[in-house]
């Protein structure tokens, strides 16, 4: 086999389509009363008869189950048909305890709808094919044997009958930047909406992908490889490029590339095949006879709709215009519902709500210093996970404002209220960290730093440029941040000038 072209993108187009599976957020399973929370839970302890596919059992809708799915699909512009129904999905696997799936087949809860997404400063969208609601399938746990024998795998069936929303895109992305970016998109949009945690890692967002390649400027499509087994951005991202190059390289060789499931391995960055995928699967989809069809009156729907919040597009439009804020500024605080309050809040305390400068300078905070603290914390720490409120930090803004403290001094003072929870008024004061505001004292600070650094001093006589700084930094030392540089800079001038 030859090896592929140096940038497979420059002479094949990828076309890629999304099979994306959300556990949605309800208190108990798609059929029945037990618990749905089963991450840390001891194994085969939240489950029931119904769980079991004990015979005689009968499943229960959830009936928040079937509003999440809707309200998804109304925020990514689906149609929701007045009728929808359950059907049997028939295939024989170990983690399938009733030999099958209850699922959505010709009827889902919702059809057609799309996203836009950003990549590369440009907005592009990917129409999707529908979103149906299905019961998860119970965990397979593979083990090797400690002496040495055949490895064997358990069943954990906690997991079975978890509420499973799944969404199929159209076949519109043909990079894998795009296929993240839309995943990403999907997941702000889930947590907006609070339907689902999204969190990849705990599996309550998992992606398969469908890519095939095609010589740039023909239409037909490629052979379709399936690619699973990835839990995170990164992974989906690295599978998708490892497998482009993979299928361009079979391409190049003059090879045909075989339809099959490929899984991901994370620890080496490749796919490895899994199965043949030549013969579409029988699943002998029936309809459900245990369940009653679903009907969604056009007043539910639209009660339904006006409950949705403000979505992520909409709310970043809203404060980059009501704010004057940069663009980027007002998409990294609309990261989520709770930082895009608490900015709001902060703003309003603070006084910038008819004020934009005010407003940046909040912006600033939270996109700067308060974003490092919370870093720290974990990936989705929010500022209500914290000691601080909205009115810490509007009281840091007004202190930096009338000139009370440095900038300098505010970082220290941010972080000091981040550990203690202390007001900034208070910690300033107890650390006697106010400016020095006194020309006297400053002229006398000024003379000093001259003093005793000749040689920074022959320098700026010199010429040199770079010495004022230094001596700004003596200065600004001596004075702990508490001196205003600009001021520092004067009173230096009127001594090395004069």
């Amino acid at each position: 086999m030859t090896t592929a072209t140096a940038d497979p993108m420059t002479k094949y187009e990828a076309v890629i389509g999304l099979e994306v599976h959300v556990q949605l957020k309800t208190r108990s399973k798609m059929f029945c009363g037990c618990p749905r929370d089963y991450f840390d839970a001891e194994p085969n302890t939240h489950v029931c008869a119904v769980c079991l596919g004990m015979p005689g059992m009968l499943p229960v809708i959830n009936h928040q189950a079937v509003v999440f799915t809707i309200l998804a699909g109304l925020a990514l512009g689906c149609d929701i048909p007045a009728h929808s129904k359950f059907d049997r999905k028939n295939y024989p696997y170990p983690d399938l305890v009733k030999g099958y799936q209850i699922s959505q087949y010709d009827q889902p809860l919702c059809l057609n709808g799309g996203l836009d997404i950003e990549v590369d400063g440009e907005t592009r969208h990917v129409r999707l094919e529908r979103i149906h609601l299905e019961e998860d399938t119970a965990r397979l746990l593979h083990r090797d044997d400690a002496n040495g024998g055949p490895g064997y795998s358990l069943v954990d069936v906690n997991r079975s009958g978890v509420p499973l929303m799944e969404l199929v895109s159209r076949p519109d992305m043909h990079s894998a930047a795009e296929a993240t970016a839309f995943l990403r998109t999907l997941r702000q949009i889930f947590r907006y909406i609070g339907i689902s945690d999204a969190d990849m890692e705990k599996g309550s967002f998992r992606c398969d992908a469908n890519i095939s390649l095609r010589p740039r400027g023909t239409e037909p499509l490629g052979s379709k490889v399936e690619v699973k087994n990835m839990n995170s951005f990164r992974a989906v991202g690295r599978a998708l490029e490892t497998e482009i190059e993979r299928q361009a390289a079979v391409l190049d060789s003059g090879e045909r590339v075989a339809q099959e499931t490929r899984g991901y391995i994370d620890a080496t960055g490749t796919t490895v095949s899994q199965r043949s995928k030549e013969e579409a699967h029988d699943y002998r989809y029936f309809p459900e006879p245990d369940l009653p069809p679903l009907e969604v009156a056009p007043e539910t729907i639209e009660a339904l709709r006006a409950s949705l919040p403000e979505l992520p597009t909409a709310k970043r439009a809203r404060l980059e215009a009501t704010y004057a804020l940069a663009a980027d500024d007002a998409r990294q605080l609309a990261e989520t519902p709770a930082r895009a309050a608490a900015f709001e809040e902060t703003v309003r305390l603070a006084g910038g709500d008819s004020n934009p400068e005010v407003a940046r300078t909040v912006a600033h905070w939270f996109n700067g210093d308060l974003t490092r603290l919370l870093n720290d914390l974990g990936p989705d720490a929010e500022l209500e996970d914290t000691k601080l409120t909205p009115a810490h930090l509007a009281e840091l803004v007004a202190l930096v404002a009338e000139g009370a403290i440095t900038q300098a001094t505010a970082k220290a003072v941010l972080d000091a209220a981040f550990e203690s929870g202390d007001m900034p008024t208070s910690i300033v004061d107890a650390r006697g960290l106010r400016s020095v505001r006194d020309e006297g004292e400053l002229d006398r600070i000024a003379a000093e730093v001259i003093a005793s650094n000749p040689q920074a001093v022959a320098d700026y006589h010199g010429g040199k440029e770079s010495a004022i700084k230094f001596l700004v930094g003596q200065v600004m030392r001596a004075t702990r941040g508490r001196a205003d540089p600009a001021t520092a800079t004067s009173a230096l001038q009127r001594h090395l000038d004069g």
